[in-house]
């Protein structure tokens, strides 16, 4: 809550920038909803501290895994996903147990939302696959 003497976009800023180096990353809506309506965001980010920034009992690796997977099987969209990658990354898990646990949604979910995730990690890590020898038709991505 702002008193009369704080400013509000102060504060807003000073927000924006402590979501920033807790995530490790902010959403476009993150940074308008600061803006445009900063109480709601406080409210929002709060539930995501509780369930995800705030050190309970699974570390901060295992929650990223689940971030990605969860987001994968929603179909998020490509920036989100790969925001929650790159965190994973700089806490130091490997891109091959990122895309293992991206792998967990092709049971339950399927192939087009595994392709979802797949693409966002596949961006971000830089794989490359491996071309056929034969003729065949371009197949494209599997992206949206």
């Amino acid at each position: 809550m702002t008193d009369q003497n704080t400013n509000p976009d102060a504060e807003a800023q000073a927000y924006i920038d402590d979501m920033a180096t807790k995530r490790g990353y902010v959403l476009d809506y993150h940074k308008i909803m600061a803006k445009q309506d900063f109480p709601v965001l406080q409210a929002a980010n709060h539930i995501v501290s509780a369930a995800y920034l705030d050190q309970r009992t699974l570390d901060r690796k295992t929650k990223e895994l689940i971030f990605i997977v969860s987001l994968t099987v929603m179909r998020a969209s490509k920036g989100h996903i790969q925001s929650h990658i790159r965190v994973a990354l700089d806490l130091g898990l490997t891109p091959t147990e990122i895309l293992e646990a991206i792998e967990i949604a092709l049971p339950e979910a399927g192939i087009v939302a595994f392709q979802t995730g797949f693409e966002a990690w596949r961006e971000i890590v830089g794989a490359e696959g491996i071309e056929p020898t034969v003729a065949a038709h371009e197949g494209g991505s599997g992206a949206a």
